[in-house]
């Protein structure tokens, strides 16, 4: 039986190289980098660097877990075993409702994409296209699934080179714009790398921590690709090359091009700098780009939120609803899981359909889901201390192939790192509201849980 075999292992490198590259660039990076701008100027780039080494660190934790037992299903179940299977389930839940919602945004915001072409088409007709083709190929393979994805971030990739590669050409030329001339000095010409001062360079990691999302879903991966010794390590120690390229070269590159005095956080600044340079197309072609995006999103969340139910209900064989979800297709994806998120994912389109001003819903609930993500991510290094910890009682080594770097030192500055970015989330109202809504949802899940083992 299917169930019996467990998942297939079809994802290949080149599927887990891509799902790994195309989780760190998203519309965090195409539409939430004005808002950075907006708040820091070009010190952002140094913004992007900091976080994109935390990340880094937090992989390498992550990564040194997985390859300790190839047999696990996903990261949370090394954090219920070194945890507690309380804060596994805690943590769990966290993470597929945090994909959940994230869909919901991406969903709805397909419907926005694609009436700047087609203006008069309805919303939601976009969205539930989206979601029933997505749907279908996540059903078929996991390498379905993996073919997917590694063209949607490919079209990122060829997006953000493109990006670099006009603007070194503009500089080197000394392309004239309608504020002036493209040129690096452009970086340190409106008041300096730390324009708005050091409490906007603070207030901006909130955004650009928002921007690695996905990072870790490597972790969901590895279970399913071909040869996870040789894939993980790989994927994961070429993280800092992909961000030096990806997110620090299109900042720098887009700044250099145009004055960032003169970028607004209304809409995506790629679309604004290419406009105003006198290139026409740009405003389509990022459209498009984003378009894909926000599919890739959605592609991303169906796989992620499949496998997170199917690991959450693996060892429930009493509840009817875990037995269903815990069941894997004749393809070995976990078809039932994936149907169940899908159906939440569409209650996005139905509700849009229903009261059209639903986004501002959706906004602040991606926003609380997006705060969710440092508790998923703080969860995982802890476990990693704990792993760790274990080895030492039992006077075993760490493998030497893939060691976490400056072990603790690096866990701890990981850990200082996601509680100073929750902290600036408490100097925004926004933020801090939905900071909160993310407390309320942890309190309530927790006690739920210890409601239900006590019924038990």
């Amino acid at each position: 039986m299917a169930q019996e075999k467990g998942y297939a292992r079809n994802l290949k490198s080149r599927h887990v190289q891509l799902i790994a590259l195309g989780g760190t660039i998203g519309t965090g990076l195409f539409l939430g980098s004005g808002k950075s701008i907006h708040l820091a100027g070009p010190s952002i780039v140094l913004a992007y660097l900091i976080t994109g080494i935390v990340c880094f660190l937090l992989m390498r934790a992550m990564g040194e877990l997985l390859l300790s037992d190839l047999e696990t299903r996903s990261f949370i179940d090394f954090i219920s075993k070194y945890l507690g299977k309380d804060i596994g389930l805690i943590t769990g839940w966290t993470y597929w409702v945090c994909w959940i919602t994230i869909a919901m945004a991406d969903v709805t915001a397909t419907g926005m994409y694609v009436q700047y072409w087609f203006p008069n088409i309805p919303r939601w007709l976009p969205g539930l296209i989206t979601i029933v083709v997505l749907l279908c190929l996540n059903l078929i393979t996991v390498g379905l699934f993996g073919e997917t994805e590694f063209w949607f971030a490919l079209i990122k990739i060829i997006a953000i080179v493109a990006l670099i590669i006009i603007g070194v050409i503009l500089v080197l030329i000394n392309y004239k714009t309608p504020q002036g001339h493209a040129s690096f000095g452009n970086l340190i010409n409106y008041g300096g790398i730390f324009p708005k001062g050091f409490r906007g360079f603070l207030m901006s990691f909130q955004m650009v921590t928002f921007g690695f999302i996905g990072i870790e879903m490597i972790g969901v991966t590895a279970s399913e690709a071909e040869n996870p010794t040789r894939v993980i390590p790989k994927a994961i120690n070429e993280i800092p090359t992909r961000i030096i390229i990806f997110y620090v070269g299109s900042l720098i590159a887009l700044m250099a091009i145009y004055p960032w005095t003169k970028i607004t956080t209304t809409e995506s600044p790629f679309v604004q700098v290419f406009q105003n340079v006198g290139v026409t197309m740009a405003a389509g072609i990022i459209n498009f780009v984003v378009l894909t995006a926000a599919a890739s999103a959605c592609n991303s969340s169906l796989f992620s939120t499949g496998r997170m139910l199917f690991s959450l209900t693996y060892d429930n064989k009493k509840n009817w609803f875990a037995r269903k979800m815990r069941k894997l297709s004749r393809t070995q994806v976990p078809a039932n899981s994936i149907i169940f998120s899908a159906v939440i994912i569409a209650i996005a389109v139905m509700a849009e359909f229903i009261v059209p001003s639903a986004t501002t819903l959706f906004t602040f609930i991606s926003s609380v889901a997006t705060t969710c993500f440092l508790f998923v991510w703080g969860a995982i290094v802890i476990a990693h201390l704990h792993y760790r910890e274990d080895l030492r009682k039992k006077e075993k080594m760490a493998s030497r192939n893939f060691k976490m770097p400056f072990y603790p030192v690096s866990n701890y500055l990981i850990i200082i790192f996601l509680i100073f970015v929750g902290c600036i989330m408490c100097f925004e109202k926004t933020t801090f509201l939905a900071l909160l809504a993310a407390l309320m949802w942890f309190i309530a899940l927790y006690v739920v849980i210890r409601i239900r083992k006590k019924a038990r």
